[in-house]
């Protein structure tokens, strides 16, 4: 397996593949309880923006093929789609560590997700680590939410270096805030 940025056209299908398989409209609630969940359902077009703004981080197998993916997400991208503008509103809101975030320079984890059948390998931290040695040294803070009732995603986050800050509802769910500071990181 190996971990990157995303190159081409396939990759981005292979997101959007992965995605459709994951989405908490497409599983039993037995599923998501055990495995998780996406929420978000994003277009192949919108993929393309974001791949052309910050490409994102893809894990693939021996065949190049999509196991795991974690979407960056920027302000350049943030108006394009109706969930992300409203998470990226909500995060200009808050404060952390005193500080407003609106004037911090931060990078969104617009979705995180690795397939069934490659879970419990360590990729999901894998990819957060390719994505703070890709990204830290142009943003200070990375953040994302987490639907509350997605327990195992919550676990994976914190493992990674994240920590709740705030708590909101939207659509009918509540959402853990979190953000991983990368100020004090040590590059290398």
């Amino acid at each position: 397996m190996k971990i990157k940025r995303v190159l081409n056209l396939e990759e981005l299908q292979g997101i959007k593949t992965l995605q459709q398989a994951n989405l908490k409209t497409e599983l039993t609630e037995q599923e998501q309880s055990q495995e998780g969940f996406v929420t978000a359902v994003y277009s192949l077009d919108f993929l393309k923006q974001m791949h052309q703004s910050c490409p994102s981080i893809v894990c693939v197998d021996s065949e190049n093929k999509v196991i795991g993916y974690a979407l960056v997400t920027t302000q350049e991208t943030r108006s394009q789609h109706p969930l992300l503008e409203s998470l990226f509103a909500t995060i200009d809101e808050q404060e952390f560590g005193g500080k407003l975030l609106k004037p911090s320079k931060y990078v969104v984890v617009g979705q995180l997700c690795v397939s069934k059948d490659h879970r419990g390998q360590g990729i999901a931290q894998k990819m957060y680590s390719f994505f703070r040695t890709a990204l830290s040294n142009h943003y200070e803070y990375c953040v994302t939410d987490v639907d509350v009732a997605n327990t195992n995603s919550l676990k994976t986050h914190l493992a990674a270096g994240f920590e709740v800050f705030h708590q909101f509802s939207y659509g009918g769910s509540a959402w853990n805030l979190v953000i991983w500071d990368w100020n004090n990181l040590t590059k290398g």
